[in-house]
């Protein structure tokens, strides 16, 4: 897509590519673009540690006015993290009884300190989340102060399927949704439409997928200046202007199915009965039961363990959080076993540590929730 846009470009098969694009008003807007579309731009720890730097150095050059994120192809954002990068690393650790390779700690600490920078960003910053936004993906999207999508855009948070947890910002996103809301999604990871994803805040705006690259065109070339809160001005009402005109597009809330009521997180099973009565509204809530009847136990009682505590956290304790439970998830065996089962020999039977949620032990899902360090190592946020 960017070779029809122009600006300065870093090498063509880098993982993330770099444009910095100056317009008319002599300003630059900052763009990274994700650029493994082979793996739907699954997010590894190189290209974190390729944008971490890069958006730091343009927060503080007076001539980048606003940054803005993107992905090639046209499936997907960013599909969620580098899974099997994660799985080789813990395999190996499981099977030396010790740690041996530092990438799974390595990986979520500095991918939430990336997701922390976004989320505190002192420039306008937009991500355009088309396709596929999960995991990663959507731990970008879901920090950016202008999260745009398309009416292909596909959010969803399924960690209960591969016995991981909702990370990456998801906690927060938790704590400004509406519980049942969040509840019900962690619960079953099920898949948000753009309108959904709206519904919830995880996303603000959307266009049309096949305007993307006319609409980026108009987005670099805004009258901005060297004043932040102008920019930010400038860009809200030129979104709110451009977006407008596209609600034709959206399509049916699926989300509006699920009742509002009163979430006990203390009482999983109560939960999950609640959202097992559901069965028979929709063909959409159907594949949300069978994604909780067949998920991993552990994660559902750290969802809803964590959508309880981080109601009373600032930002940077939900992620010092994200990453104590994160750290467990990546010495314990149910995540390891969901990515074997679903990804690695695809054989779709995971033996989880628990086999209900009925028999799921309390005292190990707050286990997950105990610093198994000294110092934090996120202890400097904030």
């Amino acid at each position: 897509m960017d070779q029809q846009l122009g600006g300065t470009v870093t090498q063509q098969n880098d993982p993330v590519l770099i444009f910095e694009h100056v317009n008319s008003s002599g300003f630059a807007i900052g763009h990274a673009q994700l650029n493994v579309e082979g793996t739907l731009n699954s997010l590894s720890l190189e290209m974190i540690r390729r944008l971490a730097p890069v958006l730091t150095e343009w927060s503080q050059r007076e001539d980048i006015a606003a940054v803005v994120i993107t992905a090639v192809g046209e499936k997907a954002f960013c599909a969620g993290g580098d899974i099997q990068a994660l799985y080789r690393a813990i395999d190996v650790n499981l099977t030396a009884g010790e740690t041996i390779d530092s990438y799974p700690f390595d990986f979520f600490a500095e991918e939430y300190r990336l997701d922390y920078l976004i989320h505190t960003y002192p420039k306008p910053i937009v991500t355009l989340g088309h396709g596929i936004v999960m995991g990663g993906g959507l731990g970008i999207l879901g920090a950016s102060q202008y999260r745009v999508l398309t009416e292909r855009s596909r959010l969803a948070l399924p960690e209960v399927t591969i016995g991981l947890f909702p990370d990456a910002g998801a906690s927060w996103a938790f704590r400004n949704m509406q519980k049942h809301h969040a509840g019900f999604l962690g619960l079953t990871g099920s898949h948000l439409n753009a309108t959904d994803a709206l519904l919830v805040g995880l996303g603000t705006h959307v266009i049309s997928h096949s305007g993307r690259v006319p609409w980026l065109r108009d987005l670099f070339e805004l009258p901005w200046r060297s004043d932040s809160t102008a920019n930010e001005e400038v860009l809200t009402e030129w979104l709110a202007a451009g977006c407008t005109q596209e609600a034709s597009i959206l399509p049916d809330s699926e989300l509006v199915r699920v009742p509002e009521r009163d979430v006990d997180c203390a009482d999983l099973v109560a939960e999950a009965s609640a959202i097992y009565a559901l069965a028979g509204t929709s063909q959409w809530i159907d594949r949300g039961i069978g994604n909780l009847k067949g998920g991993c136990p552990t994660t559902a009682g750290i969802v809803l363990e964590q959508i309880a505590r981080v109601a009373d956290m600032t930002l940077a304790e939900s992620f010092q959080m994200e990453l104590t439970v994160a750290t467990h998830c990546a010495q314990n065996t149910d995540f390891h076993e969901g990515v074997r089962a679903l990804i690695i020999d695809k054989d779709f039977a995971p033996k989880w540590k628990f086999g209900s949620i009925e028999n799921l032990s309390k005292a190990h899902v707050l286990s997950h929730f105990e610093p198994p360090w000294t110092v934090h190592p996120l202890a400097d946020l904030g």
